[in-house]
């Protein structure tokens, strides 16, 4: 029997989908019952098939006494099965005019075959016979460890293998990184047929397995054929996925100098860094590329085109499944190296990812992009992409979410990443210089120097650097009156951000009124009475500026943001639109109509029409309980009038002004201050809600393909000591990788998007569970979230689900606050609720702080089955 999990792939992007064959939307992800995963993937653009095992078996997961056991098994799978002689396996395959390797790698052994499309289930079968049924004749294993060893010697008299290997215990101390996939003449010798014989029964479990068929085959077929061969192999135990290592911090750089029979000097610095599984892991791929990755790259044109210091120099991040490393090597002649020294350091210590260009960065990301893209040209290197894709990230949409990232990773983003990890003191080296005379010690003392010399420089000059652009010091004003000046200085860019925001949004409307918060801030920045609506455009866009608001359930923001060298133009405009806004009827009319439009459009949309019920079923009293656009025939009777009115009201509150960027602090503070004294703000609490008592809603929409449901728990609003673990708690279920979409998709297969979400007030919130599936898998969604509920009281969530949940956590939040904008509104909105500005990274710090069981008790307290509001939307 087999659980089909899903068939999709439908969400490509164009760039995507362009790159890969028309077939690939037939994409199949299947689970055998032994919980063996199968990618299939149908491409007749050749009669050929391609197949790709891989087993969670690597140098990472070996003791030191079976160091080298992964890669020495590689080798015997090819030495002769229980009913293939030694030679056959191999020639069985070539025989049939195919093609197959091994290969082993820190963290995963993966077979490969590749033979003309009518031979899979021969194919299959040799795949099965030398990985399951190998012989491991003691005679041929002593003969093989000799061929291992010999490959050992050979990396060792290879300048760049030996550099990389002196490299791993200086980077990844006391973990499995730190051995050489190979082994060493000791681990290798000592080996036993027993031993590996208890290695196959310990790590080559069906259910860490995946296996990939790519190629001319129908899917049904392929997976049948696969299950035949592969569905009756039993578990006997269980292996996991190693969660991610802390990333290394040492206290001076680490160096390592050898002399040997070399006609030049072979030099490399690595970085620790994090796993493949950080959110950080794409933004180093980039700058790895961007220092490194080619012949553009900025250190191969420094160090060999305009100096002439080395004959080659490259850089890229390693990102493995624990850790990770950034990782520069370069080949030189010896008498060289102390002037290339010297100006790598200074290079590096004086890093400023602001030089790139955006021509740099586009040349870099479509580079990227190809060298993914063109693996697949092969249906063997199209095997492999899917294959590690899926295997490592668990996902059909991995590649498309890496690239997606990628296009979103900025200067600044890169610029943390290097003063996070690119310090003097994470520095490892391993220098390989020629044998000419020199003292070793002396060299190396040399080296050293140099390194505190160059970053202490580099250090400084940093400094400087960021004073000069003007990143100065965070302050805060009271301007009295409930009126609050926060001033976020930053001259990265040329361009000031101000956000404004004031208590109220919906909860200054009464019952009737709703939809009038959000129509007004949609009317109030078309025009002033001194600009009408088009004039007011133009001048904007005449100076690349924009001023927007938006108004939410308890708080209402008016943004702006454009090129600082018009600020004596702006901040007057900024003024008049709050002081004095035209609210003209033909426009407010144009609003209405907008905002009509929004409604209707929403509600065409099934999950759009689920979520604007969701706050009027949750919530009985407040504005949580509101329309937050209003009905159509509401927001139809409104008048400009209105809209002064609540203009009126809404204005009169506290508000926090919020800047960031480059900006005239003088001509700010001015404005504020003239903007405090246009009033006294008046009392404003944000209320807490009373729950509503209708637990179960169906709405129904004819002619729709799926069933929507929404499962929704109250709990603690912001303020409360739990809103941080329920955060942790809401990341640790949802995304690709959650359990929800783990138990819910990927085993059951009941729908394409399964995610948890939480929303919070200051003082009430909802966890929700949502999922879209198929109507007829309604009642086997909910049972499947009822079950959900109960794991999670029974069971803690694994250490790896919750470090996986805290690195996204601190990883979004990053990524999301890096424009100038989100900066400004971040500052704003947490004053304007109460909260200090550091509350979001004292956050991500407390969230480091909690455990599975911390969890499990949220879960327990908040997540009452029984409690919970279910909505729904079916056809």
């Amino acid at each position: 029997m087999l659980k089909k999990i899903f068939i999709l792939m439908g969400a490509l992007t164009m760039a995507a989908a362009s790159a890969l064959p028309a077939s690939a939307a037939d994409t199949v992800l299947t689970q055998l019952t032994n919980g063996m995963s199968v990618l299939v993937q149908p491409d007749d653009r050749f009669p050929l098939v391609s197949l790709r095992l891989y087993v969670r078996a690597g140098s990472a997961y070996e003791t030191d006494k079976q160091s080298g056991i992964s890669h020495l098994l590689e080798h015997m799978v090819f030495k002769g099965t229980g009913k293939r002689a030694p030679g056959e396996v191999a020639e069985t395959i070539e025989g049939a005019g195919g093609y197959l390797n091994a290969a082993t790698s820190f963290d995963y052994t993966v077979y490969k075959i590749d033979l003309p499309a009518e031979r899979l289930t021969l194919g299959l079968d040799v795949l099965r016979d030398m990985i399951f049924n190998v012989a491991l004749d003691p005679d041929e294993l002593e003969s093989e460890k000799k061929v291992v060893l010999a490959e050992l010697e050979r990396g060792e008299d290879s300048p760049s293998s030996r550099r990389f290997k002196s490299l791993q215990p200086l980077v990844w101390e006391d973990n499995g990184y730190e051995r050489p996939i190979i082994g060493t003449r000791e681990s290798v010798q000592g080996i036993s047929r027993q031993d590996i014989l208890d290695y196959i029964g310990q790590f080559y479990q069906p259910q860490s397995m995946l296996m990939v068929v790519v190629g001319d085959v129908q899917p049904d077929a392929a997976v049948a054929e696969v299950e035949q061969f592969f569905g009756q192999l039993q578990n006997t135990g269980r292996v996991t996925p190693k969660r991610p290592l802390p990333v290394a911090s040492h206290n001076a750089p680490r160096i390592h100098v050898e002399q040997g029979p070399w006609n030049k000097a072979y030099v490399a610095i690595a970085f620790p860094a994090p796993g493949l599984h950080s959110g950080e892991a794409v933004g180093l791929d980039m700058l790895g590329h961007l220092l490194g990755g080619d012949e553009t790259s900025r250190l191969y044109r420094k160090f060999k085109y305009e100096l002439g210091l080395v004959d080659d120099i490259s850089s890229y991040a390693l990102s493995l499944e624990q850790v990770g490393l950034f990782y520069i090597s370069a080949t030189l002649d010896g008498d060289k190296l102390p002037e290339f020294w010297k100006a790598l350091n200074q290079e590096l210590a004086g890093l400023d990812a602001s030089v790139f260009t955006t021509q740099e960065l586009e040349r870099t990301r479509l580079n990227i992009e190809n060298s993914l893209y063109s693996s697949k040209e092969t249906l063997g290197g199209l095997a492999s992409k899917i294959g590690y894709f899926q295997f490592f990230e668990g996902s059909l949409e991995a590649e498309e979410n890496y690239l997606y990232t990628l296009g979103g990773v900025t200067t600044d983003q890169m610029q943390t990443l290097v003063d996070k990890y690119l310090t003097r003191d994470a520095l490892a080296v391993s220098a390989l210089i020629p044998e000419n005379g020199v003292d070793l010690a002396e060299v190396k003392n040399s080296l050293a120097g140099t390194v505190d010399a160059a970053w202490t420089k580099g250090s400084a000059d940093k400094a400087a650097a960021a004073n000069t652009l003007g990143r100065g010091k965070t302050e805060t004003i009271d301007l009295g009156g409930g009126h609050t000046l926060v001033l976020l200085p930053d001259g990265t860019l040329p361009y000031t951000s101000i956000a404004m925001a004031y208590k109220g949004g919906d909860s200054l409307l009464f019952p009737d009124e709703q939809g009038l918060a959000d129509l007004t801030s949609r009317s109030l920045t078309r025009g002033t009475g001194n600009l009408s609506a088009n004039d007011y455009e133009d001048y904007l866009s005449d100076r690349a500026a924009v001023i927007n608001a938006s108004a939410s359930r308890d708080m209402f923001v008016i943004g702006a943001k454009f090129p600082s060298r018009f600020s004596e133009e702006l901040l007057p405009l900024f003024k008049e639109t709050l002081t004095s806004p035209a609210l003209a009827e033909a426009e407010v009319e144009r609003a209405k109509q907008e905002q009509i439009a929004a409604i209707k459009q929403r509600e065409d949309q099934p999950t759009g029409l689920a979520f604007r019920h969701l706050f009027p079923m949750l919530f009985s009293d407040t504005a949580y309980s509101y329309f937050h656009r209003g009905t159509v025939d509401g927001v139809a009777k409104y008048t400009a009038a209105q809209t002064v009115g609540f203009w009126e009201r809404q204005s009169a509150q506290s508000w926090i002004m919020s800047v960031c960027g480059d900006f005239d602090r003088e001509a700010i503070v001015s404005l504020a201050r003239e903007l405090a004294t246009e009033n006294q703000a008046q009392d404003f609490a944000y209320s807490t809600p009373n729950w509503g008592k209708e637990f179960n809603k169906n709405l129904t929409m004819p002619d729709r393909n799926q069933s929507h449901i929404v499962v929704s728990f109250p709990v603690p609003g912001s303020r409360h000591e739990d809103a941080v673990g329920l955060d942790l708690l809401r990341q640790a279920l949802a995304g690709q990788g959650g359990m929800l979409f783990r138990e819910l998709r990927d085993k059951q297969g009941l729908g394409y998007t399964v995610t948890a979400l939480l929303w919070q007030a200051p003082e009430s919130g909802f966890l929700a569970f949502y999922i879209g599936t198929y109507p007829d898998k309604t009642e086997q969604a909910l049972a499947g979230f009822e079950t959900a509920v109960a794991d999670l009281h029974a069971n803690t969530l694994s250490v790896e689900e919750i470090d996986r949940a805290k690195n996204l956590l601190e990883g979004d939040y990053y990524r999301e606050h890096q424009s100038l904008s989100s900066r400004s509104s971040e500052a704003a909105g947490l004053l304007v609720r109460g909260f200090p500005l550091d509350y979001n990274r004292t956050s991500l710090d407390k969230a480091r702080t909690l455990t599975p069981k911390d969890l499990q008790n949220l879960a327990k307290k908040y997540l009452i089955w029984d409690k919970g509001y279910t909505l729904t939307v079916t056809p």
